[in-house]
């Protein structure tokens, strides 16, 4: 008998940035990722705050899902998918953000990729705002550091639940909404909030990533306008369809102290609160939390945005089910001379006990039941979905076409054991789909070369590739362990 329950949702995800390209076909245009250009695991990405027709967006064709997505859809099926998770691109339905009318032939297309979901037997589990905020919310509005895109926001969202109600039951609102507490600017408040200074937006030249300003005043108050925004999507969900399952959708970056000193503990336990607490505190529970006040006096933010009818919205649009992210672990620590770890996601200091990736991403399986069994405790009857884990790798295509990836079967085989052993614990886990199935273009880097899938797209970083799609050992595997309800890792 299967540790894991008969219902439970195996499968995988992707981004609509990372996945569909067309940037500008059928009424789109253009989205925050679209003015991204390629880094490596040493480089960071840039912006580029205009279109430059010499430059390499990788966005812009990405994978070509958009017109090859009935294939892909067919491969997934084969594996045995019972849950696909896709964002829609808010660029496809509303070009602009604040349109008076939706895009006819945005809606169509998301019509057609869930009638073939449906048709395969997979449940979509839809992200409404996976980083694909329309480029005119940047520059027009500021992003969600202004109030009317909580708005505009909610009306794309509610009319595409409206469109989808008898397709879609599954559905998150925003996509790691904590990234922002990762680095208060840069990346994550460009990708997650939309948020930039107009310095930056400006600008004539490429700025990496790593360089934007930042203000945390600004920050906090587009974080809290996504809470209301998020909140308010919820409550109109259950009024479209009370069978919505609607859910947040947080990027863990699970925290160890590094030496048992207990101002290491203090300093983990801070991280932790800001970094991965915070954010779920707020849509599962309905409020901030108190540590969060004191944060706010002890920095200086001046905390009348948060009005008290706002505190009312977000008490009545919790989360259905609390999903998550999980790709490595970090150690905290108040001592110098630590060592921090490499790549492109350095976050902390290197756990002397852990292998790491390519990219420097540490690889903890057990950090995963760790992870689970805490988000369990902390909130006790709300429902546990994985929805992003995978592994980045350079993979080879040998002469006969094979691409033997036993390094991605070992990494998903050792978490999908740490699952079975937090479902042993009690914790209520309904489902894991991993990042992404098939490859696609890295968030982060912005690579091709930086491959997660189960399946090969012939597609490089320098723009060369046919687009075919190839199985990788790992593709009969995961069919194999789906086929098994988890019992079957060999």
């Amino acid at each position: 008998m299967s540790t894991f329950p008969e219902t439970f949702l195996w499968g995988g995800a992707v981004a609509a940035n990372q996945c569909e390209g067309a940037y500008l076909e059928d009424g789109k245009k253009l989205s925050v990722p679209d003015m991204l250009l390629g880094g490596d695991v040493n480089t960071p990405r840039t912006l580029l705050p205009r279109q430059d027709a010499t430059a390499f967006y990788p966005s812009h064709e990405a994978i070509d899902f958009y017109h090859r997505y009935k294939e892909d859809i067919a491969l997934f099926a084969e594996m045995g998918f019972k849950c696909f998770r896709l964002s829609i691109n808010w660029g496809r339905i509303f070009p602009d953000g604040d349109d008076a009318e939706p895009n006819e032939a945005g809606l169509a297309f998301y019509d057609s990729v869930f009638d073939e979901c449906r048709k395969h037997g997979i449940e979509p589990l839809v992200t409404l705002c996976h980083y694909e905020i329309p480029w005119n919310i940047v520059t027009k509005y500021g992003g969600f550091s202004n109030r009317k895109v909580i708005d505009l926001f909610v009306r794309y969202a509610t009319t595409v639940m409206e469109r989808y109600k008898d397709k879609v039951k599954y559905w998150l609102t925003f996509n790691e909404i904590n990234v922002p507490m990762m680095d208060m600017g840069g990346i994550g408040s460009l990708y997650g909030l939309g948020i930039m200074e107009e310095e930056d937006i400006q600008s004539d030249h490429r700025i990496p990533l790593t360089e934007l300003k930042g203000n945390k005043q600004r920050t906090f108050e587009a974080l809290h306008n996504e809470f209301v925004a998020s909140a308010l999507t919820v409550r109109a969900g259950h009024e479209i369809n009370p069978d919505f399952m609607i859910g947040n959708m947080i990027a863990h970056m699970t925290n160890y102290p590094l030496t048992p000193d207990p101002k290491d503990m203090l300093a983990c336990l801070d991280v932790d609160n800001m970094c991965n607490n915070f954010c779920g505190d707020v849509q599962v529970r309905g409020e901030y939390p108190a540590y969060m006040w004191r944060y706010f006096r002890n920095e200086g933010i001046d905390t009348s945005f948060i009005t008290e009818e706002d505190k009312a919205i977000l008490k009545e649009g919790t989360v259905d089910m609390y999903t998550f992210s999980y790709y490595m672990t970090n150690c905290v620590t108040v001592h110098e001379g630590a060592e921090m770890t490499g790549g492109n996601m350095s976050l902390g200091a290197k756990n002397p006990y852990l292998k790491a990736s390519d990219w420097g991403w540490q690889i903890d399986p057990d950090g995963l039941r760790y992870t689970l069994d805490t988000l369990a405790g902390r909130y006790p009857n709300t429902p546990l979905m994985v929805v992003e884990n995978g592994f980045g790798a350079f993979d080879k295509v040998e002469e006969d076409g094979s691409i033997h990836d036993q390094y991605r079967i070992d990494y998903f085989r050792s978490h999908i054991e740490a699952m079975a052993e937090a479902l042993k614990d009690g914790v209520n886990l309904i489902g894991y789909t991993t990042w992404g199935p098939i490859d696609l273009v890295s968030a982060g880097t912005g690579q091709y070369a930086k491959r997660y899938g189960f399946i090969y797209v012939d597609r490089h970083d320098d723009g060369t590739g046919d687009f075919s799609r190839k199985k990788k050992d790992s593709f009969d595997w995961y069919k194999k362990v789906i086929a098994s309800n988890g019992e079957d890792l060999d």
